[in-house]
């Protein structure tokens, strides 16, 4: 096991009718609030009456800021930072999934730096301080809700792009289950593949002796595995739903990286994927992973036949361990399938004919590597492609 330092101070309020409180919550962070969200969604349901009517109540003055889009775009959130610039916004407040807060953290960030929000994301500058951002989760998936990352994508080129800091954790997050029960099915399925993407990614690595957070992950993936299908077949079951949506949280705010480095190979392709077709993210990881274990799992024979065992509840063959591999990873296709997500490339609605580009925006030229349980070249991502594709 690594040496770590762990510290998540992102305050949780999970259960029933807990978004009523956001008023409560955000006003001790200001009076100027810019609310940001995505389309019509939270206005059908009434959530958007009742965070409001909460804000409202406490005093606070509201900005909005409506438009959010799957992959959240730079250019939104360049018009956020002029709103908060002008209007003088003390805190921003996300409503909706992980796009809403990650432009939310992106807008945070880029209000109190005087260059382009984009500096920061290709590297060229490194915040020191945000904005504090605070969000109503409604779609178990991402993580964002108590993790350091934000992903933009730029329309100029289409690249997508995370950036981490700790200056980006929410100040709290408000989750309630019930606020999932209109997630569409086929949404629903992507968060719970992000979500277990999350967990693989930091499950495939190098470092030795991480017995308690490998069985951590495993009870986590497990979890999702047991309550997606529930949650397709009954949306409004409560009990499903929280399972998934802490299970989503706990997935990504930290606590599972703790002595011991993740892969995220899987994550820098999928990128490139849904930066130029714009496919919901959780589809195209959920093509990507099983098309990279198959690539990758020769490196570490050991480690996947536990994943095959202990997750899949596979029958370990001493004889042929890597048959036991194999069936691990066709029964997590098998999963994949079952909830209704594509697991090849043609399933995605991506073509052949940019896989290259794909393989060669994710390397930068071939000028550096991705992932760190296998590092991967261009030719590899390539490889991994191509196996994505049949």
């Amino acid at each position: 096991m690594d040496n770590f330092t762990f510290s998540n101070p992102t305050k949780i309020i999970f259960g029933s009718g807990t978004e009523n409180l956001v008023g409560k919550e955000a006003s001790a962070y200001g009076k100027n609030i810019l609310l940001h969200y995505g389309g019509g969604s939270i206005k059908r349901t009434g959530l958007y009456d009742r965070v409001v009517k909460s804000l409202k109540d406490a005093g606070l003055s509201i900005i909005e800021l409506p438009g959010v889009k799957p992959n959240p775009r730079l250019s939104l959130v360049r018009e956020g930072i002029e709103i908060c610039r002008k209007q003088n916004i003390d805190f921003v407040l996300a409503v909706g999934g992980g796009s809403s807060i990650d432009s939310a953290k992106a807008i945070a960030m880029g209000t109190l730096y005087d260059g382009d929000v984009w500096d920061i994301f290709i590297g060229k500058h490194t915040p020191t301080k945000a904005l504090p951002v605070g969000t109503v989760l409604t779609i178990p998936a991402a993580g964002s809700e108590a993790s350091t990352a934000s992903v933009i994508t730029n329309e100029d080129g289409w690249y997508k792009i995370g950036f981490n800091s700790e200056i980006i954790y929410p100040r709290f997050s408000i989750l309630n289950p019930e606020l999932a029960f209109t997630v569409p099915k086929y949404q629903a399925a992507c968060g719970a593949a992000d979500i277990m993407a999350h967990l693989m990614e930091r499950y495939f690595t190098k470092t030795k002796n991480v017995e308690l957070t490998d069985r951590m992950i495993e009870a986590v993936m497990k979890t999702i595995i047991n309550n997606i299908p529930k949650v397709l077949k009954e949306p409004r079951n409560y009990d499903a739903w929280a399972e998934i949506m802490w299970g989503g949280t706990i997935a990504h705010n930290n606590l599972l990286n703790t002595g011991r480095t993740g892969d995220w190979g899987s994550h820098a392709i999928e990128h490139e994927i849904s930066a130029i077709y714009d496919v919901p993210h959780g589809a195209g990881l959920a093509v990507v992973f099983p098309a990279w274990m198959k690539y990758v799992y020769k490196t570490d024979l050991e480690r996947f036949c536990q994943f095959a065992a202990r997750v899949w509840n596979v029958d370990q063959s001493f004889f042929s361990p890597e048959d036991t591999v194999i069936e691990g990873i066709s029964r997590f296709e098998s999963f994949l399938s079952s909830i209704g997500l594509p697991v090849t490339l043609k399933q995605l609605g991506v073509t052949s004919d940019r896989l290259e580009e794909m393989a060669d925006k994710a390397t930068g030229g071939d000028r550096y590597t991705i992932g760190e349980f296998v590092r991967l070249k261009k030719s590899d991502v390539l490889n991994i492609l191509n196996l994505a594709n049949k």
